[in-house]
């Protein structure tokens, strides 16, 4: 199906400008078709004039269809149908006709202009199935009435609201709660669902004869200005969303004054009680917390832990079990880094080109001066559980290629180099030290910091590992590991 900013570059002299209006309209008018029972279908005359095309179509939440097609892309002669070219031509809304018959259903067809800045842009199409028809009750003549008073603004250009950006798809809807408001600010109809939620904030009466401002900051527990924000908010003066805490309960309120004929006559406020939402957020953020926390503390205990390995390795007299602690030390101070990093996340991802560079740092200290070690690439985001133990294949094969490659005064250089694709991640670390020995097999090799490699890489990872001459005459290590997870 083609999108509106389609249809309305390809068919219609409508400008970027207008373009903007229609897409903030369209954002907004589920309430309208959820008010009026009703489906809409916006109608914008082409380039010449001859035709309109059907650029964008609602259904409602509150009662039948009238189309069980999509209308999008249509296209439709100017003249086949009067209501459209009567709306578009005298900028007024066109209730006049009798009602179409659609596969057996009766369908009442209303004709709405849709103004900006004193121009007729579209019209849209209202259609109310007609086969359910009873006689209404209070909520649904509040529904048609407000309805009938936003398809006036509509019409006057004066609706929607420019300067309120809503998050229509956490903003509340008709049906999960409705006040109508006099001019005033007095209650004049509440929906059930409203009442039950101004009972959840501890409200014991009827809403109606009630000034809802006043009603809504006595029951908030702020007091001061909050409560004068608060109060006007809740009267419906100007297009506001906030969210208002008392009781056992939090409400969503959104208020939309009402100006059919340019003057305010009154508002309406839609709520919705989202006590359970926000209460499973606050769980949520306890949960991170307690996450980030843990990670702080065992970064912190293992620091403690490579500070005491640290401490023993300087009263070692045998330079052998030394160089073991001091190898140790690293291997903890790698886990560390990446519980550091964990501990500033709001999630178990961790960006791990950060965390590359700083194992780099550490073990390059083995040899100040002598080797350089550098990074190209990107290894990107990776999860806690692939970050953790690459950190520590990376600090095994660094230090190894320090240590062995080129001993105690030998001079060189050091690169890691990252790629990662879609699903895998290729890593190379070469070094142009003195090279393999005679014979190496790096899958049988028995040194520790090989073992681990090979543990982690195949047994964690799930990935491959391989060691081959370089072609600068040193050594390069291929790691091939597959990731889960794409990057976000």
């Amino acid at each position: 199906m083609p999108s509106m900013n389609d249809l309305v570059r390809q068919h219609t002299a409508l400008g970027t400008e207008d373009l903007e209006w229609l897409h903030l309209l369209v954002s907004e008018w589920q309430l309208l078709s959820d008010l009026s029972f009703a489906d809409l279908v916006l109608w914008v005359p082409t380039r010449d004039g001859t035709r309109y095309v059907s650029v964008a179509q609602m259904r409602p939440n509150t009662g039948p269809t009238s189309y069980q097609d999509d209308m999008v892309g249509h296209l439709v002669p100017r003249g086949r149908r009067p209501m459209l070219d009567a709306a578009l031509d005298e900028g007024r809304i066109v209730r006049e006709g009798d009602p179409e018959w659609r596969e057996e259903v009766p369908v009442r067809v209303e004709s709405i202009p849709v103004r900006r800045e004193g121009r007729v842009l579209g019209v849209i199409a209202r259609n109310t199935n007609l086969l359910t028809v009873r006689t209404p009750s209070r909520l649904e003549l509040t529904y048609l009435q407000s309805a009938s008073d936003l398809a006036q603004m509509i019409a006057a250009g004066s609706f929607p609201f420019p300067a309120e950006q809503v998050d229509m798809d956490a903003s509340p809807r008709a049906g999960d709660g409705l006040i109508r408001l006099d001019a005033e600010g007095v209650v004049q109809y509440a929906s059930p669902n409203a009442l039950s939620a101004y009972h959840r904030l501890g409200l014991a009466a009827d809403l109606v004869g009630l000034h809802l401002g006043k009603i809504t900051a006595e029951l908030a527990p702020s007091r001061g200005p909050v409560d004068e924000a608060l109060e006007k908010l809740a009267s419906g003066w100007a297009p506001r969303e906030t969210e208002v805490e008392g009781g056992d309960g939090v409400i969503q309120l959104r208020a939309i004054p009402l100006k059919p004929k340019g003057t305010r006559i009154g508002s309406l406020v839609l709520l919705r009680d989202v006590t359970e939402l926000r209460r499973r957020e606050r769980e949520l953020i306890t949960k991170d917390a307690t996450i980030r926390e843990i990670h702080h503390r065992v970064k912190n205990n293992l620091q403690t832990v490579a500070a005491l390995l640290r401490l023993q390795a300087r009263r070692m007299d045998s330079d052998k079990a030394r160089g073991a602690l001091e190898e140790a030390v690293r291997r903890v101070g790698s886990i560390a880094i990446v519980h550091e990093t964990l501990s500033q996340n709001l999630d178990e991802r961790v960006e791990f080109d950060d965390i590359a560079d700083r194992v780099i740092a550490m073990v390059s200290e083995l040899s100040p001066g002598r080797v350089t070690a550098s990074r190209t690439g990107r290894f990107g985001i990776l999860t806690a559980e692939t970050a953790t133990p690459l950190s520590m294949v990376l600090t095994e094969l660094l230090q190894n290629a320090l240590e062995h490659g080129f001993g105690p005064a030998r001079r060189g250089r050091v690169e890691v180099g990252a790629v990662r694709g879609s699903d895998r991640l290729l890593i190379t670390i070469e070094d142009d030290g003195r090279g393999l020995p005679e014979g190496f097999d790096p899958q049988r090799a028995g040194n520790l910091g090989l073992q681990i490699v090979r543990t982690l890489v195949v047994g964690e990872l799930s990935g491959t590992f391989d060691m081959t001459p370089a072609p600068s005459g040193g050594t390069r290590v291929t790691l091939d590991i597959p990731l889960a997870d794409p990057e976000p």
